[in-house]
């Protein structure tokens, strides 16, 4: 039974195999089949999701951000360093070269590659002779590429790689070189040391010069060893344009010889000298005293640098007196013969009384330009009236810009003479201003039969690949006077360097000169008056009879002689041989003519003469002050007891405020007051 019981039989068990596979097959999933699909299926979306990502990513990186990236990437591995261009030449119009530029050395450094940045910028300094703390500050500041210094030698070069320090690197950029040194320099002007023209043509013609920049690129591999350097790209592909000029580089070492010798000798301030091709408005030299070297601009003074000849104005003096006359008888107001008479050397026009450096009577035009007379040249203006002087400047180009092509060029002034010695005084060019540039331009014109030429410094720029950017021609402004009054008056001007005329230190034996003298007051801004410091000048034609130059020298404030004949003419006159024999301009055929005779009553000792003894001009103009007034003198900087001692011996009645030395002075200086007036002093001792 038991074993029965406990063993069924095979039917059973046949049948029991069955029932139990047929429970097996039919009994519901385990459930951890369904925790397993489910993380496959999550595994799949995780995958999907971080490949979308990934691809998202990548997206934004390649797409929105490449250029970002980019920049990134190259600046740990690529310095780029700009190359100025190579400026463009400058020749004169021979071709000599006034300004080239050549290739040097420069020292950069990446100072995040420095393992001690003080020590670094100590021993730089050392060996360059740099600042020490301006150094360090400068590497300090930069982060991967800082300029060490610029444009060296050759031994800065080698001294700099001895130290051997990481992080440099050198390249090549143009410097520029003025071979003329301080020939032509005011014209040629100069550079910094970016290579940005500062001053002159230099300045003028940057866009022209200057040419295309480029990039020197360099890389590095993660240690920042260098791998490598691109070379500096073909110099002729980044060139600029040349210059070339009307100058000639012998005139203009002629005119600045000779000008430098006229101010040293006179023991002037300044000086100026101009030489112009009348025909053709080419300006052959232009001379500036004092001079500078442009290769070492930082040893001159700065007002050295400056072209006076084209920026400045000035009061011209006696050498307008040629352009009143000129319009007189061109618009036959006057006549050759007319007579004037000059008072004898002092006449009364309202309030102020004109003067003649000598005394004088009568005179016909052309010894009043001889004489140089101030009475009768303001005569002649009266009869041409207001209208018509004003214009007259205007027809010979004086009160407008030349059109030089220097930055900075003076305009000049020829106010409206409202008042009867407005007139007067501008009859002798006082009262107005012009440049050199102008009076020379001006002078052209009555050489050229009174047609007026434009003047002009650049005769043509070229680029590189031979095609003319600009060229100039001689161009015709207008007709100032007829040929025919152009003519008479340079007959007449011939007298001046005559023996009897102002001026006989500008003859020359084988040519004929005309010309006119100049020595003018210059005007004192502070005391809104005229000081007793002069302009002397001398303007030139030659040879008359055919002009072939102008030739215009100005000396500023002579101390020896103030007089243009004395003081400027020899200058003229040394320059215009050494013109005469370099254009290979014949000898002048004709003899010239004897002066005219003076008129008995005007009759008088040689002007020469008169003026060689006299050591200081009179005022051309003086002031008629009225019985019971006298002009406030100045005090100010003088001891109280010195200020006192002279208002009273003026007739004024001073009243000190405080101690020491007068500061100020109520009235001022130059005021015309009553005889007896109070005039206040605040005195201040000097701290």
């Amino acid at each position: 039974m038991l074993a029965a019981s406990a063993w069924p039989s095979a039917a059973h068990r046949t049948e029991g195999g069955l029932a139990v596979r047929d429970f097996k097959s039919a009994r519901a999933p385990e459930p951890n089949q369904k925790w397993l699909r489910l993380r496959v299926k999550l595994l799949a979306f995780f995958f999907v999701a971080l490949l979308l990502a990934a691809f998202g990513r990548a997206v934004q990186l390649q797409v929105f951000e490449r250029d970002k990236l980019r920049g990134l990437a190259q600046d740990q591995y690529v310095r780029q360093i700009e190359i100025p261009a190579r400026r463009g030449d400058i020749f004169d119009r021979r071709g000599t070269p006034f300004a080239q530029s050549v290739e040097v050395d420069s020292i950069w450094v990446d100072p995040s590659m420095l393992p001690d940045v003080k020590q670094a910028a100590r021993s730089l300094a050392k060996v360059l002779k740099l600042d020490v703390e301006d150094l360090q500050a400068r590497l300090g500041r930069a982060k991967r590429f800082a300029w060490v210094k610029r444009q060296v030698t050759p031994r800065d070069v080698e001294a700099v790689k001895a130290l051997g320090l990481p992080g440099f690197g050198f390249t090549k950029e143009p410097k520029r070189f003025y071979p003329q040194k301080e020939l032509g320099a005011h014209v040629v002007g100069m550079v910094g040391l970016d290579g940005h023209g500062l001053e002159g043509l230099e300045l003028a013609f940057e866009d022209e010069l200057s040419g295309q920049n480029s990039r020197l690129s360099g890389f590095r591999d993660a240690k920042g060893r260098k791998l490598l350097v691109s070379g500096a790209p073909d110099t002729i592909e980044r060139q600029g344009a040349a210059v070339t000029l009307t100058i000639d580089r012998h005139l203009q070492f002629v005119a600045e010889r000779a000008l430098s010798r006229a101010v040293e000798e006179a023991k002037a301030v300044a000086g100026m000298a101009i030489l112009l091709e009348p025909k053709t408005g080419e300006i052959l030299a232009i001379a500036n005293h004092p001079r500078f070297n442009p290769n070492a601009p930082e040893k001159e003074a700065r007002a050295s640098m400056r072209n006076r000849a084209a920026l400045d104005t000035f009061e011209p003096g006696s050498t307008m007196k040629a352009f009143v006359v000129a319009s007189a008888l061109d618009q036959k107001v006057i006549k050759t013969e007319d007579l004037f008479f000059c008072e004898n050397g002092a006449w009364t026009v309202g309030r102020h009384t004109i003067h003649d450096t000598h005394p004088l009577g009568w005179l016909t035009p052309q010894l009043v330009l001889r004489e140089s007379s101030n009475i009768c040249s303001s005569k002649i203006a009266q009869q041409l009236g207001r209208e018509r002087l004003v214009k007259a400047y205007r027809d010979f180009g004086f009160g407008e810009r030349t059109g030089l092509a220097l930055p900075g060029e003076g305009r000049g002034s020829i106010p409206f003479p409202k008042a009867e010695v407005s007139l007067a005084t501008q009859s002798f060019g006082q009262g107005m201003t012009t440049t050199a540039v102008q009076m020379a331009a001006a002078w052209g014109a009555l050489a050229n039969g009174g047609l007026l030429m434009r003047p002009y410094l650049v005769s043509k720029v070229v680029d590189p690949d031979g095609v003319v950017l600009l060229e100039n021609r001689p161009t015709e402004v207008r007709q100032a006077v007829s040929p025919a009054t152009a003519k008479k008056i340079v007959s007449m001007l011939e007298s001046v360097v005559t023996k009897e005329g102002t001026a006989p230190k500008a003859a020359m034996e084988d040519y004929r000169v005309a010309g006119k003298t100049g020595t003018a007051q210059k005007a004192d801004p502070v005391a809104r008056g005229y000081s007793d410091k002069r302009l002397a000048s001398f303007v030139g034609v030659v040879p008359a009879e055919n002009p072939r130059a102008v030739i215009l020298v100005i000396v500023d404030e002579p101390k020896t002689d103030v007089y243009g004949g004395n003081v400027a003419a020899p200058a003229f006159k040394e320059i215009a041989t050494a013109a005469m024999a370099h254009l290979a301009v014949p000898p002048s055929r004709e003899v010239p003519l004897p002066p005219t005779a003076l008129p008995v009553a005007a009759a008088q000792p040689p002007p020469s003469k008169v003026e060689t003894a006299r050591p200081m001009v009179s005022e051309a103009v003086t002031e008629n002050v009225e019985p019971g007034s006298v002009r406030v003198p100045d005090v100010v900087g003088q001891a109280g007891r010195e200020a006192v001692t002279k208002l009273l011996s003026s007739a004024l009645e001073p009243r000190l405020l405080g101690s020491g030395r007068v500061v100020s002075q109520t009235p001022a200086a130059g005021a015309l007051v009553e005889k007896g007036a109070r005039v206040t002093l605040e005195l201040a001792a000097r701290q």
